[in-house]
């Protein structure tokens, strides 16, 4: 009696249990028609705000701009917003000042970007490849002529922009920004075949550096692993370059009797998290070799990339509340890479960047050249550029300790 009346018991749970499994189901098929939002991404430097969505796969996009206050709102249709994803990021920048998530609708992940467009206007655009299958890019501030963006597929009407944050009922969670490379735009125009000099890099002269004996300098090839970084218009990575280029560096340096401490060797991440770190890990995994080492300077390498490919020269950066030294660091190298590769000079500029934030000595974080530029890509790749790169930094880092 008793085997018989759990058995009626077990049969009418599964009954029960039916429809909700089925709506889970159903559900989980929904989902997974949607391209998932996994993550929104801020980078800033003096001349703009670069926001990246991830996504697994294509979205459609619409474009609204709004006042009073000013924003501008993105919709991506066809899209669900990850529980991991941030939902709230301030950013430090004349050219915005906060961006926000939200699920607007069960197929409609919203962005809303606080913004003075009129302060340099705007472009948004889709990129595929890279760190992610799919991005959407938004770049905020000075936008070269032909490149502010007017929405690229028609909006519906407008939806109450305020009603995505009740929606959510999620507490926003405050990130610090964090510097951003990615992919410049596609274009329609035809790749342009480039071609650069070949130079042999062994019978480039190389200099005698005074002042570096002893000193104990940290390089950090910036990017790495599963973060490429910019990628060039022939697809040379931004991560390889600056790779190659710190490893010269490095070379260089211990010749001229440096003790040298690098983030990274290899392709790989930093922090001992790996794929799974954060930006903010993997940045203060960086700050920490440098700390640690009780570094007398850090000199974080990269490669600047703009959506237009005439973008190009060399810019040096401090932490816009650092010290006389670090700017001095950062002047220092700046003029030496100029001279060097024969780029533009684009000056020595203040920033907000992690790295050079949290690092305990003078820090520079130095944009060597636009892997965006094809001249730049090649000429910065090849063994002959890497090689003057390094001659540039190295002498300014010699400069620097000299006075």
């Amino acid at each position: 009696m008793i085997l018989r009346l759990i058995m009626m018991m077990a049969a009418v749970f599964m009954i029960l249990l039916q429809p909700a499994c089925a709506g889970a189901s159903a559900f989980g098929d929904k989902v997974a028609n949607l391209a998932e939002i996994k993550n929104i991404r801020v980078g800033i430097t003096s001349e703009r705000v670069r926001i990246v969505v991830d996504a697994d796969k294509e979205v459609d996009y619409s474009t609204m701009v709004l006042s009073n206050p000013g924003r501008v709102v993105v919709d991506l249709s066809g899209a669900w917003l990850s529980p991991g994803a941030v939902r709230s990021q301030t950013i430090d920048s004349t050219f915005a000042s906060k961006v926000r998530a939200a699920q607007f609708d069960k197929t409609t992940v919203r962005i809303v970007i606080e913004t003075d467009a009129k302060k340099g206007g705007f472009d948004v655009f889709s990129v595929e490849g890279g760190p992610s299958p799919y991005r959407v890019v938004m770049d905020f501030g000075k936008i070269s002529a032909g490149e502010k963006a007017e929405p690229k597929k028609p909006a519906a009407e407008p939806k109450n922009e305020e009603e995505s944050e009740v929606k959510t009922g999620e507490t926003e969670k405050e990130t610090e920004p964090v510097k951003e490379k990615e992919t410049p735009a596609k274009t329609e125009e035809k790749k342009e075949e480039v071609n650069i000099p070949e130079e042999n890099p062994d019978e480039i002269e190389e200099p005698e550096f005074s002042g570096l004996k002893g000193k104990k300098i940290c390089i950090d090839p910036g990017h790495g692993g599963e973060d490429p970084g910019a990628i060039g218009p022939s697809g040379i990575t931004e991560k390889s370059i600056t790779l190659k280029i710190g490893k010269e560096v490095k070379r260089l340096l211990e010749e001229a009797g440096a003790k040298v401490i690098m983030t990274r060797t290899t392709d790989t991440e930093v922090s001992p998290k790996h794929k799974q770190a954060t930006d903010v890990d993997e940045l203060q995994a960086r700050c920490d070799v440098a700390n640690k080492a009780k570094a007398d300077a850090f000199v974080s390498i990269h490669m600047d990339s703009f959506s237009s490919r005439s973008a190009n020269g060399t810019t040096g950066y401090y932490y816009i509340k650092g010290s006389a030294s670090s700017r001095r660091l950062a002047a220092a190298i700046q003029k030496n890479l100029v001279k060097q590769i024969s780029t533009e000079s684009r000056g020595v500029k203040t920033c907000n960047f992690y790295v050079v934030k949290h690092t305990n000595m003078p820090a520079t974080l130095i944009e060597v050249a636009f892997v965006s530029n094809p001249k730049e890509e090649k000429r910065l790749y090849s063994d002959a550029g890497a090689k003057k790169a390094a001659i540039g930094i190295v002498q300014g880092i010699s400069d620097f300790f000299d006075k």
